[in-house]
């Protein structure tokens, strides 16, 4: 969100445009916890995790009440429109603020999670899913020295967009995650065909939202059929969220900060940036929200061939 912030900031001096950053997102609104932002404002921050402009949630803002208030302190200031960056419960917000005042919103997808449609990527997730894979790559050392089976849980409450990256780029015997039905049984009968060609090493990706359970309740299933697998259980939680982003989520966060604030001047509101096959496009808030980004059917059928 940093590199993000910087290109907003950047792209709009650029122009002449005068920038104010709101700390801690809606509810900076309502409390007029507002900064002015310049180009030194935003030095050395592309490097840095999480967001220098901090981010909460905001139960007054889902009422009527503290969206007027939000709107009073944002005509104080003399503001016009806003970048807002974030997932679903963003989105919805800015959908609700623009048709009840007038104020142009544009969006910037900004979760881990990677759940949002009109984009193929949202910032973080490259970065959380190179956590990730880092982390169970130090995992499988244990795992082979000792012979054991480890169920790692990745971060995902609706979406297994990480579990199914960081599974293929790790080589895990087994991904589960919600979108796709967890067969215990199943699960152990792969792990056998494995055992007996001489694998010393097992380790499943548990997506947080599975349908079957988190990984210590899939764990007490496979233990409870299967005794005989010395198990064992790693969460990797909230590591996921920090750290300083990849290069990828570097020039993705510039790319769409530069688009988000183009858009603005072009008169566009209501709408995402995001990175489609490669180029940035715009997306109605409405389908960002509506339509579920389900994970790519081709890395499915990949995970299915090269996870045996």
């Amino acid at each position: 969100m940093n590199a993000c912030v910087r290109a907003v900031v950047r792209r709009a001096l650029a122009d002449g445009i005068s920038l104010t950053g709101i700390k801690r997102g809606f509810q900076g609104l309502i409390e007029k916890d507002f900064e002015t932002l310049d180009s030194r404002s935003v030095s050395n921050i592309i490097q840095r995790g999480g967001t220098v402009l901090k981010s909460a949630r905001s139960m007054e803002f889902m009422s009527v009440e503290g969206r007027v208030k939000a709107y009073n302190n944002i005509a104080d200031a003399g503001l016009d429109s806003l970048v807002v960056i974030g997932g679903d419960g963003t989105f919805k917000g800015a959908v609700q603020f623009e048709r009840e005042h007038a104020v142009r919103v544009v969006g910037i997808p900004g979760t881990i999670d990677n759940d949002l449609s009109g984009t193929d990527f949202t910032l973080g997730f490259d970065t959380a899913v190179n956590t990730a894979v880092e982390a169970i790559d130090k995992i499988r050392d244990t795992a082979a020295s000792h012979d054991r089976l480890f169920f790692v849980e990745v971060m995902g409450r609706h979406a297994g967009h990480i579990a199914l990256a960081a599974g293929i780029s790790s080589g895990a015997e087994a991904i589960l995650m919600p979108e796709t039905p967890t067969d215990i049984p199943a699960l152990l009968s792969n792990l056998e065909l494995g055992k007996s060609a001489g694998k010393t090493s097992n380790i499943v990706i548990v997506c947080e939202g599975d349908e079957a359970g988190g990984a210590f309740k899939i764990a007490e299933k496979v233990r409870s059929l299967a005794p005989q697998y010395d198990t064992r259980v790693t969460v990797l939680g909230h590591i996921q969220r920090g750290g300083s982003p990849t290069a990828f989520d570097r020039i993705l966060g510039t790319r769409l900060g530069v688009a988000a604030v183009e858009a603005l001047i072009d008169g566009k509101s209501g709408v995402m940036a995001g990175l489609v096959q490669g180029k940035v496009a715009l997306t109605s808030f409405q389908d960002c929200i509506s339509i579920t980004h389900l994970p790519d059917t081709e890395m499915l059928r990949i995970s299915k061939i090269t996870n045996i």
